[in-house]
């Protein structure tokens, strides 16, 4: 589907390399069919040698007839480079923003034609391809247009389709959702060292208890609390454990964390 398409992608960050890679790796799409832009000759020079596709300065130059074009730029930057390019951009292109806040009608504001805008939140997981990425949709976009984007960023993990109205929820949960895993992780570690276990073991027997843990999830499709539910003898150790992450609260401080997280995403694009 995306061997016969060119691709630019705006802005070769951390997300950017990750998805040139993924495409690349996957076989998805020939290195001579993508190309990125970054703002300094320095990093241009390395990422050539390092990715071994054309990096150009000029974004104007980059888009010129590509049939699709990634944003993969931080809010803060996103008007500069849609001024820049907006005279530039055609209807036939397809337009994929992976830059937080930034609404589907705000991009449209700024490049002021009718054409195929989606947009995506990857999350940081996709650095080693296993990302969650959720996809938004203007009412432009076709079909072949949602492949396109679905096939983009499924070979940096897994993709869904869901309605823009939710995407600062998405932010909050998924988005932001590695961070409070991380936190979650650390924690569990110290206490594996708490008990004696060494910290580099500790750590892996969380991280990996984590992995599987929601692999069975992903894999079963079955309610966690009915997985949960399958650890939890009576009598046990398990049950002790929850009863102390109840008196913790630690349910109800993880959702305002993701709550609180989705506002402030809210606020973002006001700013």
């Amino acid at each position: 589907m995306l061997a016969d398409k060119s691709i630019s992608v705006i802005g070769v960050g951390k997300l950017g390399e990750a998805l040139i890679s993924g495409l690349i790796n996957s076989n998805t799409v020939s290195k001579n069919n993508i190309t990125g832009s970054v703002a300094h000759e320095y990093s241009r020079d390395s990422l050539r040698e390092k990715l071994g596709i054309d990096i150009l300065l000029d974004n104007r130059a980059l888009i010129r007839g590509k049939d699709i074009v990634i944003l993969a730029l931080k809010p803060q930057k996103m008007a500069q480079v849609l001024n820049e390019i907006k005279d530039i951009v055609t209807e036939n292109q397809l337009i994929i923003s992976v830059a937080a806040s930034m609404t589907i009608s705000c991009i449209k504001q700024y490049i002021k034609k009718d054409l195929s805008i989606i947009r995506a939140m990857p999350n940081i997981p996709c650095l080693v391809g296993e990302g969650m990425t959720v996809l938004s949709k203007n009412s432009i976009s076709s079909e072949e247009h949602c492949a396109l984007a679905e096939a983009i960023f499924s070979s940096i993990g897994d993709t869904v389709f869901l309605d823009e109205s939710l995407m600062n929820g998405v932010t909050g949960l998924s988005a932001c959702g590695p961070a409070y895993m991380f936190v979650v992780i650390e924690a569990l570690a110290e206490a594996g060292v708490k008990l004696g276990i060494p910290r580099d073991i500790s750590t892996l027997l969380v991280a990996q208890t984590m992995l599987g843990s929601a692999k069975m999830i992903i894999d079963s499709k079955e309610h966690p609390a009915l997985l949960k539910d399958m650890v939890t003898t009576p009598a046990g150790c398990t049950i002790d454990g929850l009863i102390e992450l109840e008196e913790g609260k630690l349910r109800v401080t993880l959702i305002k964390a993701v709550v609180r997280s989705a506002e402030r995403a809210s606020e973002l694009i006001s700013e």
